[in-house]
Order: structure tokens, then sequence, then C-alpha cells
């Protein structure tokens, strides 16, 4: 078996050698992954076709996991250069990569980001508890030890001080780094306080829940329409919407830039990009796009990026990720493990 993995490794770096040669006919860096992320990842694009001599890089949003999928394909012209996640990379999308000949990734820590249960600013506030919302999307709930089919319609049938308004949760797809973020740090993180197994992550799928792809903005558009509808998204599209919508507080804490950064608010994540270093030196410009975007113009504690939402990391740190990734020190499977 180690003989057979060690040729495979092997062969899928000597097809990565040959295909990265035709990479040479693509003159755009192509840029996949988060919703999330896509909205300060465009803006850096933007600035980058504009203040540079390189063409303007193709970005998509695809979602994290998406993304990282199609990072991890392999090396060449029909690979992504860069992807964006809302959530770090698995240990498995790392051998994943590994298996396909993507060996050498450079890991990029941008800022932080809080997920938001939204609605629209028609209604009263309304304050959740992560216990509460766990028993509105989860699959079952714990009743008399044991696990039935969750009976919750509407809101006040988990707790009386909530509003009578029907279940209704616009949420990101199984792809998404911020559906990944909103399981662990919601689900999970109650779970046991609550009677569940450990990590019990399952969502309802009757309809309370609805999984509305990876574009965040359509789900904005819905709850601005549909005023019983709450909405989960990051906190940077709640900013952008900020004269139409308002945010869930979540155990009491509201999401602001200053519980986020300060890890006050419970339901707040990280943001990253990775780098396929084989394609540097071979599509133009993939060195100067992400020095642009590591620039504390850009990522900075007054940079653009926190203009448009991104939650700095502190100063310290973000030194410490710009050596890092000057350095292009590669991404080990120890660091994504425990």
């Amino acid at each position: 078996m180690q003989i057979w993995k060690t040729s495979a490794l092997a062969l899928a770096a000597t097809v990565g050698v040959t295909t990265l040669a035709s990479a040479q006919e693509r003159e755009q860096i192509r840029i996949v992954g988060s919703s999330t992320v896509y909205p300060f990842a465009s803006y850096v694009v933007e600035e980058f076709g504009a203040t540079t001599n390189f063409p303007t890089p193709v970005i998509e949003s695809t979602g994290s996991g998406g993304g990282l999928r199609l990072f991890c394909e392999g090396v060449g012209v029909g690979t992504p250069d860069i992807t964006n996640a809302s959530r770090r990379m698995k240990v498995s999308e790392f051998d994943r990569c590994q298996e396909n000949g993507v060996t050498d990734i450079t890991e990029v820590l941008i800022g932080a980001d809080g997920i938001v249960l939204a609605q629209s600013d028609e209604n009263d506030e309304l304050a959740l508890t992560r216990e509460q919302i766990m028993l509105a999307v989860a699959a079952e709930v714990p009743q008399d030890g044991e696990l039935v089919e969750n009976p919750y319609d509407n809101w006040n049938q988990i707790d009386a001080s909530l509003p009578d308004r029907e279940i209704e949760i616009l949420g990101p797809p199984t792809t998404s780094g911020t559906r990944d973020a909103f399981e662990e740090l919601v689900l999970e993180a109650s779970a046991e306080g609550l009677g569940y197994p450990a990590e019990y992550t399952d969502i309802r799928a009757d309809g309370a829940y609805v999984d509305s792809g990876e574009n965040d903005n359509l789900i904005v558009q819905r709850i601005q329409q549909n005023t019983d509808a709450l909405g989960i998204f990051g906190y940077s599209f709640l900013v952008e919407n900020s004269d139409s919508l308002d945010a869930a507080t979540v155990d009491g804490v509201e999401p602001s830039t200053e519980t986020i950064s300060e890890e006050a608010y419970p339901v707040a994540r990280s943001l990253w990009f990775y780098i396929k270093e084989a394609h540097e030196g071979t599509i133009p410009g993939i060195d100067e796009y992400v020095s642009l975007f590591m620039d504390p113009i850009m990522i900075g504690e007054d940079g653009l990026l926190v203009e448009e939402g991104l939650i700095p990391l502190p100063a310290e740190q973000a030194a410490e990720w710009r050596e890092r990734v000057e350095n292009r020190v590669n991404l080990q499977r120890s660091d994504l493990e425990g």
C-alpha cells in the first residue's frame, strides 16, 4: 500500500509538471472559493486590475468546500491559483491536494468575520441563545432521553419569550465554510448542554431550514422581502445592508467589529486564502496580488477592507502572518491537526 501511494504521488507530481507548462497559456489569475471572502477578495481584484499592469484576475464564488475541491484537483492551467475560505483547510482536503500533486501550499490568514442571524428591520429586536438556535435548526431534538424528529414550527414553541413567528431560516449549503463554522460554533457548542450526542450537527430538511446557495446577496434580498424569515451569512453583508436589516443578539452579545475582534461574539470565525506555489512565476501577477492583499492598506487596522466589514487581526498577529506569507512557509499537515 505504501509503495502504491508513493508511486501515485510521484505520478501526480509528474503530471503536475507537464500540465504546468501549459499554464503559461493563461495570463489571468484564477481565484475561487468562499462567498464570505468574495467581497473582500473582489475589492482587491479590482484594485489590482486598476493599479498594476497585470490583467484583472477572474474570481468565482464557489463556496469554501467547492473552492478547495477545485484547488486540490492538481497543478496546471485548468486549476485555480488561489482559493478563498471562511474556515481553515481540513486535513482530508490537504491530503487530497498532496495526492494530486499540489504539494506546496501557502496558507494566509487575513482577518475575522462573524456569522449573523439577520432579519428585516421591520421586526422587533430579537435575542437568541445558541441553544435556542440549535433547537430551531436541528433535525432532531432530545425528549425523554432520546432524539425525536424536530417538532418545532414556531419560535415561541421553543421558548415562550420568543416571537410567535414561523421558523424559516435561509442558510448556506453544505459546501459553504459559513455552514461548517455555523455547525461547529452553534450546534457542536450547544450539543452537550442540551443532551445531544457530542458533535451533533444534523440540520433539519423539512423546510424550516432552507439551503439557499452560495450567494449571500440572494439571502439578503429574500429576508428583506419576507419579514418572518431569518438569514445566516457573514457580518460584512450585514454592514452593507444595515439600512434594512438587523441582527439578532446571540447569548446576549450583538455582532460588531469590536465584539468579533475581541472574541466576545460567540459565532465568529477566521478568514483565509490558499496559494498554489507551483503556479507562481508561471501565472503572471500572483506574487504581486498576494502582496497587495496582505498590505496594511488593505487588511491593517485602518485598511480599506475594514471599511468593507473585515475584522482585522491584532497588529502583532498580522505582522507574523505577513512574514509567513512573504517567506512562503509551506503548509504542513500537522498545522491542521488537533
